[in-house]
């Protein structure tokens, strides 16, 4: 009795390994390229910012074409809302409207989720030129920073954001 144990295991391990050659096919092996397009997190601290520039002058007509739609004539809202610009300090009203100007913490957040999410009707279709370019001219229409300032992976970072304390921080030394 003691060698059908060892045969029952032999057995189960070639029916096993016949199971798996004989898979439906579903799927196939995710390359470090294709999991390099999809890793475009931003951290706070602008770890993960990519090569490129921009300013608010480029970033004007870049808004009209494809934000203002959505967002209103320099980003102060359409008939759905969508306010980007202005609004009351969250800390005086906790239903205040939420705006970049208000209520983002890091500039670095405005950039990922610009990046990661528009325009709406074609996520992901911006260059980072493109990119740094919105970011910096929505943040001067929130007069965070001024209207000749370049905003790029070093000076992005670097912009302290009018409720940047506002939050508490999950991660403090990440920042």
């Amino acid at each position: 009795m003691s060698t059908l144990k060892p045969l029952t295991a032999l057995a189960f391990a070639l029916a096993w390994s016949a199971a798996v050659a004989e898979s439906p096919g579903l799927g196939a092996r995710i390359s470090e390229a294709d999991i390099a397009a999809w890793d475009i997190s931003i951290l706070p601290d602008g770890t993960g910012l990519p090569a490129g520039s921009g300013t608010a002058a480029q970033g004007a007509p870049i808004f009209a074409a494809k934000c203002a739609m959505c967002h209103g004539e320099a980003g102060k809202g359409s008939p759905a809302g969508n306010v980007l610009v202005g609004g009351a300090p969250v800390s005086s009203a906790i239903e205040a409207t939420k705006t970049i100007g208000n209520f983002w913490g890091y500039s670095t957040t405005v950039f990922d989720f610009i990046r990661r999410a528009m325009p709406f009707q074609q996520p992901r279709t911006l260059t980072n030129d493109e990119v740094y370019a919105l970011t910096a001219y929505l943040l001067v229409q929130n007069k965070i920073i001024g209207e000749s300032e370049v905003m790029n992976a070093k000076t992005l970072p670097q912009v302290k954001m009018p409720n940047r304390d506002g939050f508490i921080i999950r991660f403090p030394d990440r920042i």
